[in-house]
């Protein structure tokens, strides 16, 4: 039987295999152990970076090691192999998101890695406004910051066809609200979901229309909503003005809006609205045309909607702005000039 420790041979003493195979084991777990120490220490240590904040744009279906190079360009200084092999045998790589992160000095490899897997993105936002123009909510977000302007050298016609919506007039189709999106979106997924908020408003609205509405459908709802839109200056009046148009068209009596007007002049508008111009016959001229306009001529809100579907019931036909923001209503044309008289006087004294 052999020794259990060691064997003699020609004056030699040797280890026994299993005392051999037993110390390889202990200095590989001390090896591994030690890396696994600098690696935890490692992901602890803050990323030398090559300016104060540096931010990165993840697209959809990105590869993890372009991510690593994406932030490497951007300015964090560290061994690009180290940081893949990081992400990749986390467990977690596949997990990141996509979207516009952005890292400040102190952060981590590890820190970095659970941003991206949470989605905690750098967000900027953009307002749009009830009764805006198209026009103006295009010079909007042709201002906005961080947006990719795809769409700043099309025409209405080319933007809407962009965003899956051809041939259908731009002029009312986006809804009013604050949109909020990742640094370095592109505008035409910001337009795309205002749109489709429009949609989804509309027919909300038009679902909840009244038995008695005037209108033959939604896209006649969206007109008259922007109508309404854009004579109101209180929210109380809202559902007032739009029972007086739904009067009106009831009866087939022109609209005689002077929002109306004004958008068929276009750029002629000097700012006021002359005799002359009420005379000039354009497809928006409620004056000289009777019925709805074209088309929507701004973008209404979710209370214009819904007075333009639901209007308040009234024998009122006309109405007149007090010069406070509200309006003076009336049943009778003699009725409605005296209140001319009494407001329009007050505003020119």
């Amino acid at each position: 039987m052999l020794p259990r420790v060691s064997i003699h041979q020609q004056g030699l003493v040797r280890e026994a295999p299993s005392s051999m195979f037993l110390r390889f084991i202990i200095a590989l777990a001390v090896l591994v152990a030690a890396a696994c120490g600098a690696a935890a220490w490692w992901l602890q240590q803050p990323l030398t970076l090559a300016r104060p904040e540096v931010e990165v744009s993840i697209e959809p279906g990105t590869p993890v090691r372009e991510i690593v190079r994406l932030w490497r360009e951007a300015g964090v200084e560290v061994q690009p192999e180290a940081l893949y092999q990081y992400f990749r045998w986390s467990g977690e790589a596949r997990r990141i998101r996509a979207g516009s992160y952005l890292i400040a000095r102190g952060a981590t490899p590890r820190s970095l890695l659970e941003k991206m897997v949470r989605g905690e993105e750098e967000l900027e936002s953009v307002q749009i406004i009830d009764g805006w123009t198209v026009h103006q909510m295009r010079a909007v977000l042709a201002a906005a910051p961080s947006l990719k302007h795809s769409s700043a050298a099309m025409t209405d016609e080319q933007l809407m066809a962009a965003i899956g919506a051809p041939g259908e007039a731009a002029e009312g189709r986006f809804f009013p609200d604050t949109y909020v999106y990742s640094k370095g979106v592109d505008d035409l997924l910001v337009l795309k979901r205002a749109h489709a908020a429009m949609a989804r408003q509309l027919a909300a609205a038009w679902a909840q229309r009244a038995p008695d509405s005037p209108l033959r459908d939604a896209d006649a709802a969206l007109i008259l909503a922007s109508v309404v839109e854009k004579e109101t200056g209180q929210v109380a009046d809202i559902g007032k003005v739009a029972g007086v148009f739904s009067n009106r068209l009831r009866l087939g009596m022109p609209l005689q809006s002077d929002p109306t007007v004004i958008y068929g002049l276009g750029a002629a508008f000097d700012g006021n609205l002359h005799k002359a111009d009420l005379l000039h016959d354009t497809p928006y001229n409620s004056y000289t045309r009777a019925g709805l306009p074209p088309t929507p001529i701004a973008l209404p809100g979710r209370e214009a909607l819904r007075a333009a579907t639901h209007p308040e019931a009234t024998k009122a036909l006309y109405f007149v702005a007090r010069g406070d923001g509200t309006s003076a209503f009336s049943e009778t044309l003699d009725a409605h000039n005296q209140a001319v008289n009494q407001y329009q006087r007050r505003q020119h004294r």
